[in-house]
């Protein structure tokens, strides 16, 4: 018989359905009987593509005798991660502190006031080299909670202290300065991989936002390593096997220091920042292969992760089934030497298994075992330009040769069983790819990036929100649980940048008001910056405050830029004084280790300048409006914010009243660019604009 999950909309609770755990979803109800039936509470977080989730999930919850323990001695709750960030944050913490490191599957035991007294990740049946089984945890904990409680609750107060403590010491004095963001290039510069690109070694992570951070660093001070630094990580991702070669997009991460071997699993918010970094890349450099690959990761997206409605799903698995119906990590992914023979010509194949180093015993072998499986992941050792040279061929004769293979192979792959779908649509993971979408449309000049975010944007805006309040999950018709910051700041991420590319005043709009109502909401009027959870929502153990930038930027970070954009676009300038207040909340924990704070910084170099506010006065569709458009998107201005004043377009100047007096010149398109608080006279030369945006 299905548990309780059975009700739920979570992809991942839904996988747990079936299990013979009682469990429970987060809420009142599970609550309410640990404390009728004196139980403590076995929380267990994790998220639909999580492999070693799965593994836990077949060990012990799918085990009738583990099942049975759990039963007896808890009652179980399930939480998907990705549905609730907040709770995953409070408990991540407490794993954090008790085990020097997290991750998921996360397994946390709490009294049933929700107070947390042991914490760890992935827990196998029975006990294995130094690691707890879940047959000999269950049994311990069954007997201290009956003979020892005493000093489980005495450890549950002092962790919910510390992370109370944690929270409330978070703030500083004193805003970081340039001298920060210098130290952050330095120790950054430092942990560069001069052989393979990105930072440290395997497992390697890759840090898109760490990327932007640089690039906007070379463009301040002229620094060529920093730009050295991105195209070097960029250009070696792009050859690896976490790059899926065949399909396009990027997996989770490699589990080697070279970029070869991924972990499969595809995330939305990946191919989002993918997509910046890339894009950015390209209008620094102007070199097409940044191009390619940003539309490459964006046809991925568009054909397997959007949603018919206009949203976009959240993730694809790791694991799919393999020839014999078994779940294999990277199954879907990989391929043997004798499916390219039968699938291609001689010629064509040799080609294939050459230049993506294939080899009959196989590239690939399962993270948890160390064997081969007869299996390749496709890597370039070099790029096709090196290639073609090496090889004396023509480099598009080449390049036409690999992608008519590609789409052979492309096409038989589509007949393998796919990997899992998690089909929800997130508000906080859809704002990036919105801004994905909305600066890779004006960068290249493609109308359908640029419908595919309004479209995305639309949803959004008419299914997330109730009685005016956004939402953070829809799924299989239901839009549920309020947001979250995160869902706030990426969102209004993506309309500014929708704006920025459309110039429609609604988008705009849409965006203050959202940014209004995050300030009310979740603003520590004490000490600055944003709560994660609104001041009305759920009463939790602690109120998480999040600062540091993991996978993904935190919400501080994405707000600090999101504010300053805001008042440059629209001269309020109450919203940079927020952005001021933000950023002294963050000084302390910001100078402590800067490379943790990629993004927030990112922000930062927005505010201490040179930035540039640009009003370009004409009608949206007249030719000379549009020259001098194209003029400020020739330039990588990332600390540029940009705003079209049509004649006589009342919104416009309702939403930035200092554009009131900025009109046409002699009845042509002009261009009113100040830096630094003083303007220049206008332009009507959209050289000379190109001249002024340098």
């Amino acid at each position: 018989m299905p548990n309780r999950l059975a009700d739920e909309q979570s992809p991942y609770l839904l996988q747990h359905k079936d299990n013979p755990v009682d469990w429970y979803p987060w809420g009142d109800e599970a609550f309410e009987k640990a404390r009728a039936e004196d139980k403590p509470i076995f929380l267990s977080i994790g998220y639909s593509t999580c492999h070693w989730c799965h593994v836990m999930e077949e060990e012990s919850f799918e085990d009738e005798q583990v099942a049975e323990m759990m039963n007896e001695t808890f009652v179980s709750i399930k939480v998907d991660r990705e549905e609730r960030p907040d709770v995953d944050t409070i408990y991540m913490n407490v794993c954090q502190m008790m085990r020097g490191q997290g991750g998921w599957p996360l397994t946390v035991l709490l009294t049933p006031d929700r107070k947390p007294f042991y914490a760890a990740t992935y827990l196998p049946k029975e006990a294995r080299f130094q690691q707890m089984g879940m047959v000999d945890l269950i049994p311990r904990i069954r007997k201290m909670w009956e003979n020892e409680r005493d000093r489980l609750l005495e450890d549950a107060d002092e962790v919910t202290d510390l992370l109370r403590r944690s929270v409330d010491e978070g703030g500083g004095a004193e805003a970081p300065d340039a001298q920060v963001l210098t130290e952050a290039y330095r120790q950054l510069s430092r942990q560069f991989d001069e052989t393979h690109g990105g930072f440290g070694s395997a497992p390697k992570f890759p840090s898109p936002h760490t990327l932007l951070f640089l690039l906007r660093h070379w463009r301040r001070t002229g620094e060529t390593r920093a730009l050295e630094v991105v195209t070097e990580t960029l250009d070696q991702m792009r050859l690896g096997g976490i790059y899926d070669q065949v399909g396009f997009g990027f997996h989770r991460y490699s589990t080697d220091a070279r970029w070869r071997l991924p972990h499969f699993e595809k995330m939305l918010y990946d191919q989002a920042m993918h997509v910046l970094a890339y894009t950015e890349a390209y209008q620094a450099t102007g070199a097409s292969r940044y191009e390619q690959t940003a539309r490459e990761v964006l046809t991925y997206v568009r054909r397997d992760l959007q949603a018919p409605e206009g949203g976009f799903y959240s993730a694809e698995d790791a694991d799919s089934p393999d020839e014999s119906g078994e779940m294999e990590e990277g199954a879907f992914y990989v391929w043997s030497t004798d499916d390219v023979r039968r699938l291609l010509g001689e010629e064509e194949a040799e080609l294939v298994l050459d230049l993506y180093n294939m080899t009959d015993e196989g590239n690939y072998q399962e993270e948890s075992t160390g064997r081969r499986t007869g299996k390749n992941v496709l890597h370039l050792e070099r790029s096709l330009d090196e290639e073609a040279r090496k090889r004396d061929v023509a480099v598009e004769e080449l390049r036409s040769t690999l992608e008519a293979a590609r789409e052979t192979l492309l096409d038989a792959r589509e007949e393998r069983p796919r990997p899992g779908l998690d089909d929800k649509v997130l508000t906080d993971w859809n704002g990036l790819m919105i801004a994905a979408l909305a600066t890779a449309a004006r960068t290249f000049g493609d109308d359908a990036y640029e419908a595919a975010a309004a479209d995305a944007a639309d949803f959004l805006l008419d299914t997330m929100m109730e009685e005016g309040r956004l939402l953070h999950r829809y799924r299989d018709g239901e839009a549920a649980i309020p947001a979250h910051l995160d869902d706030y700041a990426f969102l209004v991420w993506g309309l500014i940048e929708l704006y920025q590319t459309t110039f429609e005043p609604r988008w705009l709009e849409v965006a203050l008001d959202l940014m209004d109502q995050c300030l009310e909401r979740f603003w520590d009027d004490e000490e600055g910056g944003f709560f994660l959870t609104a001041a009305d929502g759920e009463e939790l153990i602690v109120r998480p405050k999040e600062l540091s930038d993991g996978a993904l930027p935190s919400g501080n970070s994405v707000q600090l830029a999101n504010l300053l954009r805001l008042a440059r676009l629209t001269g309020r300038t109450e919203l940079e004084e927020r952005a001021a207040a933000l950023s002294r909340w963050s000084g302390r924990q910001v100078r402590s280790r800067p490379p943790s704070f990629t993004a927030l910084l990112a922000g930062l170099q927005f505010a201490l300048g040179p930035t540039q506010e640009v009003v370009i006065a004409g009608p949206p569709e007249a030719e000379d409006t549009s020259a001098l458009v194209d003029a400020v998107r020739s330039v990588y201005t990332p600390f540029a914010v940009v705003l079209q004043r049509p004649p006589g377009a009342a919104q416009v100047t309702e939403l930035a009243p200092f554009t009131e007096a900025q009109t046409p010149v002699d009845g042509g398109a002009a261009a009113y660019v100040c830096h630094d608080f003083r303007c220049e006279a206008p332009t009507t030369d959209p050289a000379q604009l190109r001249e002024q945006l340098r």
